[in-house]
């Protein structure tokens, strides 16, 4: 019989140990770096919220704080001059300034200022106010019983408005080695557009307009 004649049955390539364990240490580090990707990505979003939550209480990077009321202790002798500065970012078309650019205020004393806002433009917009004061050390002692830059103000065309600001400067002050010397402190707020403002909520009874009902 001619063996040269019989046909070779072909066989399928096999992979070596040490491949398949290659393979598999690449799918798993491939899987651990898409783990670490989302990790990431859900770790920045939380940072936000941290972030903002951290410069409330603290004060960190002059961040104000918010107060219920008014300190129990009466305001001591020792004045400060309080600046007040108004910012507009771009895209925003709304006139935004003091009425008073500076007052002098005794510490401990809950004093009320005013903004005046005008919407410039032809249509509704909605604007949120972000705030920090200076030197950035006094933000753990400037305490704000009102304001509105607690929520997103919403102006009408043409619609000019005062918006009030309610404050303290907290009486602790005194006893920070930080602030000796301390004479003036700067009040800054700027306005940026909102472009998807939160909807409010539907009073009692009130139809839901947007369910295109008749």
């Amino acid at each position: 019989m001619d063996m040269e004649n019989e046909p070779t049955m072909l066989q399928a390539p096999t992979r070596s140990p040490k491949a398949a364990a290659r393979l598999g240490r690449d799918a798993a580090v491939a899987a651990i770096c898409g783990l670490v990707v989302v990790l990431m990505v859900g770790a920045s979003y939380a940072a936000v919220p941290f972030y903002n939550w951290f410069c409330r209480t603290t004060g960190f990077n002059g961040t104000t704080q918010v107060a219920t009321s008014a300190p129990s202790s009466a305001p001591l002798a020792r004045k400060i001059a309080v600046r007040f500065d108004a910012n507009v970012a771009a895209g925003l078309p709304w006139k935004f300034e003091p009425e008073q650019t500076e007052i002098e205020a005794r510490i401990g004393e809950v004093v009320t200022v005013f903004y005046t806002v005008t919407n410039q433009s032809a249509r509704t917009t909605t604007g949120q106010a972000a705030y920090n004061v200076a030197p950035l050390t006094v933000g753990a002692y400037f305490q704000k019983i009102n304001c509105f830059c607690f929520a997103e103000q919403t102006m009408a065309a043409g619609e000019k408005r005062e918006m009030p600001v309610v404050f303290y400067v907290d009486p602790a002050l005194v006893k920070d080695s930080d602030n000796d010397g301390l004479n003036s402190i700067t009040l800054s707020y700027t306005f940026y557009r909102v472009r998807d403002p939160a909807p409010k909520p539907l009073a009692a009874g009130e139809p839901d307009k947007r369910e295109g009902k008749l």
